[in-house]
């Protein structure tokens, strides 16, 4: 998979394209990017997948919160894993929302030599969303190349979205937000130097620094799965905002225990899956409290991972 930046230098024949802003890469954009490669590889041509950043939500002001659920550069290589040849990364600015969709299809078919476009159901570009599917298959009969709309992919008689997934997230509900990605909600970050309370009372804890803009899940106590140097270590995960140690309000944290792990991994990149909530964050009279609780949650954690590593019910 190669991975651009910008249309500039880019002149490809033949090309299948889908267009969107794929964040998450859930299963419904997987159905779209599954179909894509398989089509244009049947055909000897190149699979390409365009798709914006900033998300357009963001930069027309409809959303301000963290938002993300994959960074650019995650969302790139899940696409190529689905066998996307190609991923552009669009930069998103009011100058490219005020483009017409036939403008804008132009310049597709100038620098990808599209052949056959593959979008979703509701998908829309260009100025004001002018650009439905009829207005781009009548501008595709122009300019030379073919449209095709996927029916939505529903799950509970839902279709799958981001925002079904953000609204998962938001409820902690680890277990919905996995099966409407197809796999664990995962968060990556480096590993930074924190207060060490966790070692003080023989529970240390790895605190990571997070994309500022991306979503976490609700505050609570998870159990997760944490990937160091591609091995895989049982972990009880922390978010939120430590109310037994902070008095003035700060900043969502993300801390994490691993499991039988006591390697030092400070300045490390690791990754956290999210597997399950085991409660609220809470504040305790003092650290014997917490410490003991959270001998609890690391039992309750244990449990889940065993019934998971043994495919128990």
């Amino acid at each position: 998979m190669r991975h651009f930046l910008s249309l500039e230098g880019l002149q490809l024949k033949d090309t299948w394209l889908t267009i969107g802003t794929f964040d998450g890469v859930h299963r419904g954009h997987q159905e779209i990017v599954r179909k894509l490669a398989a089509g244009a590889h049947s055909t000897e041509s190149q699979a390409a997948v365009f798709t914006f950043f900033p998300h357009p939500a963001l930069v027309l002001g409809k959303r301000r919160d963290p938002f993300y659920l994959t960074t650019p550069d995650e969302r790139a290589v899940l696409l190529g894993k689905l066998g996307a040849d190609i991923v552009i990364t669009f930069p998103f600015n009011l100058q490219t929302a005020s483009t017409s969709a036939y403008d804008f299809m132009a310049l597709l078919k100038q620098h990808l030599g599209l052949h056959h476009l593959i979008v979703g159901y509701d998908f829309a570009l260009g100025k004001d969303r002018q650009g439905d599917v009829p207005t781009l298959q009548k501008i595709g009969v122009e300019l030379g190349y073919t449209v095709e709309a996927m029916p939505p992919f529903k799950i509970e008689g839902e279709a799958v979205s981001s925002s079904r997934i953000r609204s998962a997230l938001a409820a902690g509900d680890m277990e919905l937000a996995a099966l409407l990605l197809g796999r664990p909600f995962q968060v990556s970050g480096k590993v930074v130097t924190g207060d060490g309370r966790g070692r003080t009372i023989g529970i240390p804890t790895a605190n990571l620094s997070l994309w500022a803009e991306r979503a976490i899940p609700r505050a609570g106590v998870y159990v997760c799965q944490a990937v160091v140097n591609g091995k895989v270590w049982g972990a009880v995960t922390n978010v939120g905002f430590r109310p037994t140690f902070e008095s003035q309000p700060v900043p969502p944290r993300v801390e994490t225990h691993l499991l039988d792990f006591i390697t030092e991994i400070y300045g490390q990149e690791i990754s956290l899956n999210f597997l399950s909530r085991l409660r609220d964050e809470q504040r305790f009279p003092n650290v014997e409290a917490l410490a003991a609780q959270i001998q609890r949650d690391i039992a309750q954690a244990r449990q889940f991972l065993e019934k998971i590593e043994f495919g128990s019910d």
